[in-house]
């Protein structure tokens, strides 16, 4: 049976799924400091401009994701937009790292959530870029779609009432 995911999500990066074809996720850890995770108990983050690097150790950081101040700490606040290491066991490290090298992809964060341990996790996921025709057609296919919904919905809406 599936397990039910009971996920608080704090931050999704919408722009990561048009600009990149997403191959395969994950579920990596972040190390934080302790008026990081008080901010983002508020829910204040942003994935926008965030990427994922691999260091000459193999190492993954998450970079460029902003997480702002405490409103409520002191001198010992954090930088909002520091390095975080993400937490990951090493074979994934290494797979993902070649995968980043050989075939020159890329690792992207798509959403920084609450597990049901109330623990920070980021989805990681390799990704190649799409061609700017790629995005076009994404962006058809999905008004298409809403278009058709939008039509059955009328139509369902004039036999429901007697109407026809």
């Amino acid at each position: 049976m599936k397990k039910q995911d009971n996920k608080k999500t704090i931050a999704t990066n919408k722009r990561a799924r048009h600009d990149y074809e997403i191959e395969e996720t994950l579920e990596a850890g972040v190390a934080l400091t302790g008026t990081e995770v008080k901010s983002l108990r508020e829910g204040r983050a942003s994935l926008a401009q965030a990427f994922v690097s691999v260091d000459k150790r193999g190492e993954m950081w998450l970079e460029n994701a902003n997480i702002p101040e405490y409103l409520d700490g002191t001198w010992t606040n954090h930088a909002p937009r520091r390095k975080r290491k993400l937490l990951l066991h090493k074979r994934q490290m290494v797979k993902w790292g070649r995968a980043v090298e050989a075939k020159g992809e890329a690792l992207v964060p798509l959403s920084l959530y609450f597990n049901e341990d109330g623990r920070v996790k980021v989805e990681v996921a390799l990704a190649r870029g799409k061609k700017e025709y790629d995005k076009r057609a994404a962006l058809k296919e999905a008004e298409d779609k809403r278009a058709m919904q939008r039509a059955l919905r009328l139509r369902n809406m004039r036999d429901w009432s007697g109407r026809r």
